[in-house]
C-alpha cells in the first residue's frame, strides 16, 4: 500500500499535533496486505543493508474493538475518538484502529487529564489534547511541543503536496477543454459544411431528377419527329427542290441587292476601312452575339446567388451564431473564473513557499547551531573517552601492582613462616620470629568467624612490622633486581643447603621425633598455603566482580544522568517560554555520583541565581515538572 501517513489525513488542521503524537513511530510505518509480505520486505532490507523499517500487515495485527460508547462523552465538551478524527479508506480500517488503540482527543491537557484518569473508577484511557499533552493509562506523561508541532508540519507539508497536483491536474483539464473548445467550434464548422453539401446534394438530385424527365419527354418528342419526318420523305425532297430553286433566286437577288448595298454604302465602306457594309454587319453581329452571350452568363450567376442567399435564409444562421457566441462568452466567463482561482492559489502558493523558503532557512540556521553543539559534545565526549581509558589502564596497573605486592607478601610470609619451623635464625632490626605463630593461633581462636581474606591481610599487616637487618648481606646480593638471577642465586644456595643437609644427617644420629614434628609442620604449613592461595583467588575474583560491577554502575547512572541534564534545560526553557531560564544537574560526588546526592539548580527567567529553596510555589512547580519530564524522556 504506503506509509501509514500517505494514507490518513486529520479531517481538520486543529487535530495535526494530536494525531502526530498518538500515531508516534507508526506515522511512517508502511502498510502491508499480510505477514508474509511484511516479512519478505524486511528480507529485503537486509539484504540491501538499507535502512530498518517498520511494517503493519493487515492480516497479522491483534487491534481492540472500538469502543462505542467512548462516543457518547458529553462532558468535558468536545470529546472524540482518535478513529473518528481521521479520514481513510476502509481497507485501512484496522491499520488505524490498531495504531489509534481507542486514545480521545480533547481541547486542552486539564479535560485530557479529567478523560485519562478521572472519567470512570474503574478504567483508565489514553487521552491525548490539541497541543500534544499525553496521558496515558499507565500513568506516563508526556508532551514535546517544539519536536511535535515540527513533525505536525508533515500533514500540511501533504497537504501543500495534494493542492499542487489538483492544481497540475485541473490545468491539464483546463488545457483539455481548451483543445476540445477549438475542436468543438472546428467540428461546428465541418457539420455547417456538411450541412451545406447535404442541401446542395438534395437540390442536386431534385434537379437531376427534373432533369431526366425532360431528357425523356424530349425523346419521346424526337421520337415522334422522327416518325413524322419520315412519313414526309418525298414532300420534303419537293421542299428542297423548290427551295434550292429559290437559294439560287435568293442568291442572284442577294448578289443584285449587295450590288446596290456596295454602291450606297460604298463611301460609309471607305471611311470604316471596311471592303463591303457585309462586313461591317458580321463584325456587328458577332459582337452583339457575345454581348448577349455574356448577359446571359451574368444572368444565370445572379440567379445562382440568389437561390443560394435563399437557401441561406431558409437555415437558422443567426440563431446558431448567437448561440455559438452565448457559449463562447461563457466559456470565456468560465476562463476568466479559473484564471482568477488559479491566480489566487498561485499566491497563495506563493506565500506558503515564502514561509517553507523561511522555516527552511530557520531549520538549517538551527542545525547549524546543532551541528556545532553536536561537534563540542562529540570532541568532550572523546576527551572524557579518552580520560576514561586512562583511568582505566591506571587502574590495571595498580591492579597488578596489587597482585604483585599481594604475592611478594605471601611469599615473605612463606619464607618467615619456613624460617620459623625450620629455626632458621635471621639478622631482624624489629619484631621476633616468635611472634608469627602466635599470632596465628591467637587470629585462628578469637577470629574464627571471621572471613579468610580478612585473617590473611591481618597476618600481612602484622608481619610487616618485622623488619630483616640486610647489613650483614654482601653488596653483590643486595644490587640483584633481575628475576632471573635472583631465582638462579636462590636455588644455587637451595641446593647448597641441601647438601649440607646431608653432610649433617651423616655426621649426627637423626632425631626421629624431631623430623615427625617437622613433617607434620610441613603439613600444617603447605595446608595453610594452599588455603591462602584459595582465599587469595576468591579476594582476587570477588574483587574483579566488584570493580566490574562498580563500572557498570557508574556508567549505567552516567548516561541515564547526561540524558536528563542535557534533557532538563530545554524542557525548562520550553515551559518556561523563555531562553533566558535555565536548569543544571550537578552531583554532590564526580567519582561515585550514585552514592551521594544531586543537586538541581534552576534560574527562573527575568531573575538572578538563588537556591532552589528561595524560588516560589510556581517555579517550583514549573522546576519538578522539568525534571520530571526530562526523566520520562
Amino acid at each position: 500500500y504506503d506509509r501509514l501517513i500517505n494514507m490518513c489525513h486529520p479531517i481538520s488542521n486543529r487535530y495535526n499535533v494530536a494525531i502526530t503524537k498518538v500515531l508516534g513511530k507508526y506515522m511512517e510505518a508502511i502498510i502491508v496486505d499480510s505477514e508474509k509480505t511484511a516479512r519478505l520486505c524486511i528480507q529485503y532490507l537486509k539484504d540491501h543493508m538499507l535502512d530498518p523499517e517498520t511494517f503493519l500487515p493487515i492480516d497479522y495485527l491483534q487491534t481492540k474493538p472500538l469502543k462505542e460508547r467512548l462516543r457518547n462523552i458529553s462532558r468535558p465538551h468536545n470529546v472524540k475518538l482518535m478513529y473518528d478524527v481521521l479520514e481513510f479508506d476502509p481497507e485501512i480500517d484496522r491499520v488505524v484502529l490498531f495504531a489509534t488503540n481507542n486514545a480521545l482527543v480533547c481541547e486542552s491537557p486539564e479535560d485530557a487529564n479529567h478523560v485519562a484518569y478521572e472519567l470512570e473508577r474503574d478504567g483508565r484511557y489514553d487521552a491525548v489534547a490539541l497541543d500534544g499533552t499525553f496521558y496515558q493509562k499507565s500513568g506516563i506523561i508526556s508532551g514535546g511541543s517544539l519536536d511535535l508541532a515540527r513533525k505536525a508540519k508533515r500533514w500540511d507539508e501533504k497537504h501543500m503536496t495534494q493542492l499542487k497536483a489538483s492544481k497540475e491536474k485541473l490545468s491539464e483539464e483546463l488545457r483539455d477543454a481548451m483543445k476540445k473548445s477549438r475542436k468543438e467550434s472546428e467540428l461546428n464548422t465541418v457539420d455547417s459544411q456538411i450541412k451545406g453539401l447535404d442541401m446542395r446534394l438534395k437540390y442536386g438530385k431534385t434537379d437531376k431528377e427534373n432533369t431526366l424527365k425532360q431528357i425523356r419527354d424530349l425523346e419521346k418528342e424526337l421520337k415522334f419527329l422522327e416518325n413524322k419526318l419520315e412519313g414526309s420523305g418525298p414532300r420534303i425532297e419537293e421542299i428542297e427542290r423548290t427551295m434550292r430553286t429559290r437559294d439560287i433566286e435568293i442568291q442572284s437577288m442577294r448578289g443584285r441587292m449587295n450590288s446596290v448595298e456596295d454602291d450606297v454604302f460604298a463611301d460609309f465602306c471607305r471611311q470604316i476601312g471596311m471592303t463591303n457594309i457585309r462586313q461591317y454587319e458580321e463584325r456587328e453581329l458577332r459582337s452583339q452575339q457575345e454581348r448577349a452571350k455574356i448577359r446571359l452568363e451574368f444572368e444565370n450567376q445572379k440567379n445562382r446567388i440568389m437561390s443560394q442567399l435563399d437557401f441561406e435564409r431558409t437555415k437558422d444562421t443567426q440563431n446558431n451564431v448567437t448561440r455559438w457566441e452565448r457559449a463562447v462568452h461563457d466559456d470565456e466567463d468560465e476562463l476568466e473564473r479559473a484564471k482568477q482561482a488559479e491566480q489566487k492559489q498561485m499566491s497563495e502558493i506563493e506565500m506558503d513557499m515564502k514561509e517553507v523558503d523561511r522555516l527552511k532557512a530557520q531549520r538549517q540556521t538551527k542545525k547549524q547551531e546543532v551541528d556545532q553543539m553536536d561537534e563540542v559534545i562529540s570532541k568532550a565526549r572523546k576527551e572524557v573517552g579518552a580520560i576514561a581509558k586512562d583511568i582505566q589502564a591506571a587502574q590495571k596497573q595498580v591492579t597488578n601492582l596489587e597482585n604483585k605486592v599481594e604475592m611478594r607478601r605471601a611469599d615473605r610470609h612463606a619464607i618467615l613462616t619456613h624460617c620459623r619451623m625450620e629455626d632458621i635464625n635471621i639478622p631482624l632490626l624489629q619484631g621476633n620470629l616468635e611472634d608469627i605463630i602466635q599470632e596465628q593461633s591467637v587470629n585462628n581462636s578469637e577470629e574464627q568467624g571471621r572471613d579468610s581474606t580478612a585473617n590473611t591481610q591481618e597476618i600481612y599487616d602484622q608481619e610487616a612490622r618485622i623488619t630483616v637487618d640486610y647489613s650483614s648481606l654482601p653488596d653483590n646480593l643486595k644490587d640483584l633486581e633481575d628475576l632471573d638471577d635472583i631465582k638462579k642465586l636462590t636455588d644455587k644456595m637451595a641446593k647448597t643447603m641441601a647438601e649440607q643437609s646431608m653432610k649433617l644427617q651423616k655426621i649426627h644420629a637423626p632425631n626421629f621425633k624431631a623430623m615427625q614434628k617437622l613433617d607434620q609442620a610441613r603439613e600444617k604449613m603447605q595446608e595453610t598455603d594452599r588455603e591462602f592461595n584459595t582465599a587469595r583467588t576468591r579476594a582476587k575474583k570477588a574483587k574483579q566482580n566488584f570493580e566490574r560491577i562498580k563500572k557498570e554502575r557508574h556508567n549505567k547512572f552516567t548516561e541515564c544522568f547526561e540524558h536528563v541534564a542535557n534533557e532538563i534545560d530545554l524542557i525548562y526553557k520550553a515551559l518556561s517560554k523563555n531562553q533566558s531560564a535555565q536548569a543544571f544537574l550537578g552531583p554532590e560526588n564526580p567519582e561515585e555520583p550514585y552514592l551521594d546526592g544531586i543537586n538541581y539548580n534552576c534560574v527562573a527567567p527575568g531573575k538572578r541565581f538563588q537556591p532552589m529553596s528561595n524560588l516560589s510555589g510556581g517555579e517550583k512547580t514549573v522546576a519538578a515538572l522539568a525534571l520530571l519530564f526530562a526523566i520520562h524522556r
